[in-house]
């Protein structure tokens, strides 16, 4: 008898374990995506371009992921066809669009930082559509982390002036628009599951990025220098595919509340990686602002709130 329980913290460990790395490698792997981009501007491609050439390069992978998952599966009603369009528009294409535009005036820093904002705008907007109720927690942890974002922005718009504003602006509206994904993907999850339903969403993403480049660039404007190609690759595979695989698989071994206090370690990986391959300053407002937004985010879901993983 006393072996049972000794067995049962084994078999705990071996699933806890490889769930909190996985985690920890998804999250650190999302927060280079703000790096790989703020390094392909320095090349003098713009967003559209960009942007083009990760979905371009992440397209077979999700295709492969929506055909997997959707093996033995009946095929989507009319319905639920123009509602995986809808979710991709506003989860994946348009929200990394808007992201892919703001870094290209912010820091990858203040970037993770606005983005990290997300499950307090999914509460808002559950409030607005659903009239959920806010708890009191919730409140302070909202006060707290959108105090920390307030701090950096002063310091960036000290720093950029009217451009850190306009920077600001994009990738905030890229949140919520993720964050109008969050809110109604949840019935569409059910019908489904998760990795179809992710899988079919990206792909349709992808699609409307290199249509957009078709529509707004000429071909001309495909000849990007070689190193931009080549982080693309890496953006496409380490910074997109990988992780929202990562994170998936973390979450069916450790839950999605865990999965997301793991997470915590995002914006600190970016400010990390900023410093050391962007040069970024790293000063005391930064970090007394990413200190805020963390605590308050740690706040806000310490009852079980769960925190959503980021594009």
């Amino acid at each position: 008898m006393p072996l049972a329980p000794v067995g049962h913290a084994q078999v705990a460990i071996k699933t806890i374990v490889p769930g909190l790395l996985m985690a920890l490698f998804g999250s650190v792997a999302f927060s280079g995506k703000a790096i790989i981009v703020k390094l392909a501007y320095r090349y003098g491609v713009d967003a559209v371009t960009l942007i083009m050439y990760r979905m371009l390069f992440a397209l077979p992978i999700f295709a492969l992921m929506a055909w997997w998952a959707s093996r033995g599966k009946p095929p989507l009603t009319k319905r639920d066809f123009w509602s995986v369009v809808g979710l991709g528009f506003s989860g994946y294409y348009l929200a990394s669009f808007l992201d892919f535009a703001g870094l290209s005036f912010i820091s990858a820093s203040f970037e993770r930082l606005i983005l990290y904002l997300n499950p307090t705008i999914v509460l808002i907007l559950g409030l607005v559509i659903y009239k959920r109720r806010v708890e009191r927690h919730q409140m302070l942890g909202m006060m707290i982390s959108y105090g920390g974002v307030a701090l950096v922005f002063g310091h960036e718009l000290k720093l950029e002036g009217g451009a850190a504003a306009f920077g600001a602006l994009l990738v905030f509206l890229s949140a919520i628009s993720y964050a109008v994904y969050l809110v109604f993907s949840g019935e569409l999850v059910k019908r489904l599951g998760s990795l179809r339903l992710v899988g079919l969403a990206t792909t349709v993403a992808c699609l409307l990025c290199i249509a957009q480049f078709a529509l707004l660039r000429p071909m001309s404007a495909a000849a990007v220098a070689p190193e931009v190609i080549w982080l693309s690759v890496l953006n496409a595979t380490l910074c997109t595919a990988a992780p929202v695989l990562l994170v998936m698989m973390a979450i069916e071994r450790i839950g999605a509340s865990m999965a997301a206090q793991t997470g915590m370690v995002g914006p600190m990986s970016t400010i990390l990686m900023g410093v050391l391959i962007l040069g970024e300053p790293f000063t005391a407002w930064v970090a007394a602002g990413s200190a805020l937004v963390i605590a308050g985010i740690f706040v806000f879901s310490s009852r079980g709130v769960s925190l959503a993983s980021r594009k």
